[in-house]
């Protein structure tokens, strides 16, 4: 049982211990209450109802009544039945009869008889019956019925001090699971806003915190799916804006090819135009293919391997400068230094690289030289491509559908893609995590 320290004390944290313990609780405060409430009544018992003069009140009650007993009924003193049906007898009180004679009791001179104590039956007291002198013994045991009901008294109030303070455990544990459901309630109306109210340390609070979790999963599944909503929707906008420029003029030399008679040379400046239109209408929707082909996966089925760094970018990177110098672009490559592997899926890191070759062979100045730069640094292999860019470049790569796939691709493989762009200059870096040999 997981239990906390508070105050020098261990409290348990499974509500089955807390039970135990409130129900252990609750016996002690039980008994205790038991104990004061019967230790109180008992010592009021002995210094009040116990008293010598409380006692002599009671006996001398019960004598004056019995005297007048036997004066209304004449009764003789060995008649033991008539005795048993004075009205003061009961199952604490009882009395006997003893003849003087027989007790051999002298009144010591002249005079009414008086009360005398006797070794054997204790204080006597004398009455004359219908045969004559008697002394009677008065027993009045109803101190045992004052105990019966002091203990009954206690034990009642021990059982109220168990039973609230269990009823107050229960509420207080049913207000929590009340205020839960409360919560859940709202929740499950929508307002996902509504806080759960985490308190204690036992299964409720890992409940609620449960629920805590799962509302703020929601909230952020949400938000994620509204951000990816709003970047669809400037994407189709975008998209639809960059489809429809080449598309017009796409049309455009069409219907001049069929409205204005042009002759061959002239008719195949548009066809050539037209061409070049129909191109950049493809490369846009590759693109836009390539990109729900990444973004429409939840997880990407990457083959992860580990590669020697230095043999997967000479290769990578050979294919990138090959393309690049085909293109008329100038290449200058940095390699870093060391040894070290990465876990990458070769696949997709030559997507990555082709999606920045594409960006270069698009958009790069070609006076001036593209650089291919590799580090090894704080356990990180970093690539950088770095262009400058060539005055009076198109706007096809606003959409940044490439960009966007690289990072998916980078972030699915536990790196990272980032891009640095400016008027003049653009440079994209790609970092893998790397072990050294």
């Amino acid at each position: 049982m997981t239990e906390r320290r508070f105050r020098g004390f261990h409290l348990p944290r499974s509500l089955d211990a807390k039970m135990l313990y409130m129900l252990l609780l609750s016996a002690l405060a039980a008994v205790a209450v038991y104990g004061a409430a019967y230790g109180l009544s008992s010592y009021a018992l002995n210094r009040v109802y116990l008293s010598p003069d409380a006692v002599a009140s009671r006996q001398a009650e019960i004598y004056a009544e019995f005297s007048r007993y036997v004066t209304a009924t004449g009764i003789d003193g060995s008649d033991a039945a008539a005795i048993e049906r004075f009205p003061g007898n009961n199952a604490y009180t009882v009395l006997q009869a003893f003849p003087a004679v027989e007790l051999d009791l002298q009144l010591n001179g002249h005079g009414s008889p008086r009360a005398v104590y006797s070794g054997t039956h204790g204080r006597l007291y004398p009455m004359r019956f219908a045969d004559g002198l008697y002394y009677i013994s008065i027993s009045d045991t109803s101190h045992v019925r004052e105990d019966y009901i002091n203990r009954i008294t206690a034990v009642m109030l021990g059982s109220i001090a168990f039973i609230a303070i269990m009823f107050w455990y229960v509420r207080r544990l049913s207000n929590r699971i009340v205020l839960l459901s409360r919560e859940a309630d709202a929740i499950g109306a929508g307002d996902l806003e509504h806080p759960i109210t985490l308190q204690g340390e036992d299964e409720l609070a890992i409940l609620a915190t449960e629920m805590d979790h799962m509302r703020n999963s929601v909230i952020e599944r949400m938000s994620g799916e509204r951000r990816a909503w709003e970047a669809n929707s400037e994407l189709i906008t975008a998209i639809s804006h960059d489809i429809r420029t080449p598309m017009t003029a796409l049309i455009g030399y069409l219907e001049l090819l069929k409205d204005s008679g042009a002759d061959g040379e002239k008719a195949q400046q548009f066809a050539a135009s037209a061409y070049g239109k129909a191109t950049e209408l493809k490369e846009l929707t590759d693109e836009l293919f390539r990109y729900f082909l990444v973004f429409g996966r939840a997880e990407l089925e990457l083959d992860m391997e580990e590669l020697d760094a230095r043999l997967l970018l000479e290769q990578l990177l050979g294919e990138a400068e090959f393309d690049l110098s085909d293109a008329g672009l100038q290449v200058s490559r940095i390699e870093f230094e060391g040894e070290c592997t990465v876990r990458a899926d070769p696949m997709y890191l030559k997507r990555v690289l082709d999606n920045l070759v594409s960006n270069a062979r698009k958009y790069a100045d070609r006076e001036r030289p593209v650089l291919l730069l590799t580090e090894l640094k704080d356990g990180q292999l970093s690539v950088v491509m770095s262009n400058s860019a060539a005055r009076g470049a198109g706007r096809v790569e606003s959409t940044k559908i490439g960009l966007r796939t690289c990072e998916k691709i980078m972030s699915a493989m536990g790196g990272s893609f980032r891009t640095v762009r400016d008027e003049d200059h653009f440079a994209a870096e790609l970092t893998l995590p790397a072990s050294s040999l």
